[in-house]
């Protein structure tokens, strides 16, 4: 019998042992499951800490990061994949060994999205409690469920001690010095290692893209903060003050995708009354409000204009689901519940508006008697200038954009 299967029988048998012995950290059920996910238990496995029992252990705030290097299989929006399916078969499989050789490991089930009407849950089993409690500040507390029957169908591993060697795999070298995020889409996956969990920006981008085939499958429409969806005035005021990274919409409302500190801890906010899309345009073409036609709110939408350069669908992060795809769906949504739309200039004066200016910004475009955009028609060479940009640019990346689609 090779050493290898020696030590499978061998960690088999602690986890039947480990029915007749269990205690704070060691649970038969939970240690069954990891098992199903390639970690296999050495010593304890502490489940859903408070974040007061992290701190026991030695939890930490730690310093936030930005700007790690981030690698997703199944990117609709970036295009081919810069790692293969290999590549992130052989890192998850020294990443699992990784954890599997730390003495405790601390797991953490949540969710993504707010509302258990349209959530993907989510388990995160990580080798250090810093980052358990970095992460279960960020995803959505769920009912206690039986550990045994897990039904998350993403996973998240943390393995913050790993040598850095490891970004090699990836051929990162020394751009993961502090750790680096890789997802595989396909497998439900994400891998943060070294110091990446407390790149929460990172992190989310990475979240929100496995989650999207999950909101598609139940009908729902993940959505980027960079325009807003508008409900009474106070929450409005909320949001704008306090952006959430992203919502869900669906039939039943909309979910903020992460935990917002939101004070009323409401999970579930209505659909909204009107659609108000923020872009930036310094040159003065964009007028500092305009209502919008849904074949307009659309193609606005797909651009995602921020002065000169573009995000489509107003995410700069991955996604496995096409840009188009979403404006579509947009597009239908708007159409259907007869939403107003709006679209904002956040620049002005020189500057981009943000905070309780673009709360009044907001709010003056709702209350007000905002003019229907005309820009399609105008014959101001700026104008043109710039409907041209926004065409170059989308159809070299979405040759067959909808003619109801619109400037």
């Amino acid at each position: 019998m090779g050493w290898e299967v020696l030590f499978w029988h061998c960690n088999i048998f602690s986890l039947i042992f480990s029915v007749h012995r269990e205690g704070p950290g060691v649970s038969y059920g939970l240690n069954w499951s990891l098992a199903g996910r390639g970690v296999i238990v050495k010593d304890k496995a502490f489940y859903n800490l408070k974040s007061s029992d992290l701190q026991k252990h030695g939890a930490k705030t730690v310093d936030r990061l930005s700007g790690l290097p981030i690698h997703v299989r199944g990117d609709a929006v970036s295009g081919p994949s810069e790692i293969s399916k290999a590549q992130f078969g052989k890192l998850l499989k020294q990443v699992t060994t990784h954890i599997s050789s730390v003495s405790n490991i601390f797991v953490q089930d949540g969710a993504i999205g707010s509302s258990s009407k349209c959530d993907a849950k989510v388990r995160v089993i990580s080798d250090c409690p810093s980052a358990a409690l970095s992460l279960a500040n960020v995803v959505w507390n769920t009912p206690a469920r039986a550990v045994s029957h897990d039904s998350s169908p993403l996973t998240v591993y943390i393995a913050t001690s790993i040598s850095p060697k490891t970004g090699e795999i990836l051929g990162l070298g020394s751009q993961s010095s502090n750790g680096f995020v890789a997802a595989d889409i396909e497998r439900s996956s994400l891998i943060l290692c070294g110091k990446a969990f407390a790149d929460a920006d990172g992190v989310k981008d990475a979240l929100a893209a496995l989650s999207a085939p999950v909101w598609i499958a139940s009908c729902s429409l993940p959505s980027s903060s960079f325009f807003f969806y508008v409900w009474l005035s106070m929450k409005l005021v909320t949001m704008l003050q306090n952006p959430t990274p992203g919502v869900v919409l669906s039939s039943e409302g909309v979910a903020p995708l992460f935990q917002t500190g939101l004070s009323d801890g409401a999970s579930l906010l209505k659909n909204p009354s009107s659609l108000v899309f923020a872009s930036a345009d310094s040159s003065g073409v964009l007028p500092s409000a305009a209502k919008l036609s849904p074949g307009q709110a659309a193609y606005h939408f797909l651009a995602g204009y921020q002065d000169g350069k573009f995000a489509p669908a107003y995410s700069p992060g991955p996604s496995p689901i096409s840009p188009l795809d979403l404006a579509k769906a947009l597009l239908s949504h708007v159409k259907d519940g007869e939403v107003p739309s709006f679209l904002i200039n956040v620049y002005e004066g020189g500057k981009h508006i943000a905070g309780k200016d673009l709360v009044k910004a907001v709010e003056s475009t709702l209350s007000g008697s905002t003019p229907e955009s005309l820009l399609g028609s105008s014959s101001d060479p700026k104008v043109g200038d710039l409907k041209g940009k926004y065409s170059g640019f989308l159809s070299g990346k979405f040759p067959e954009i909808p003619e109801e689609f619109t400037f």
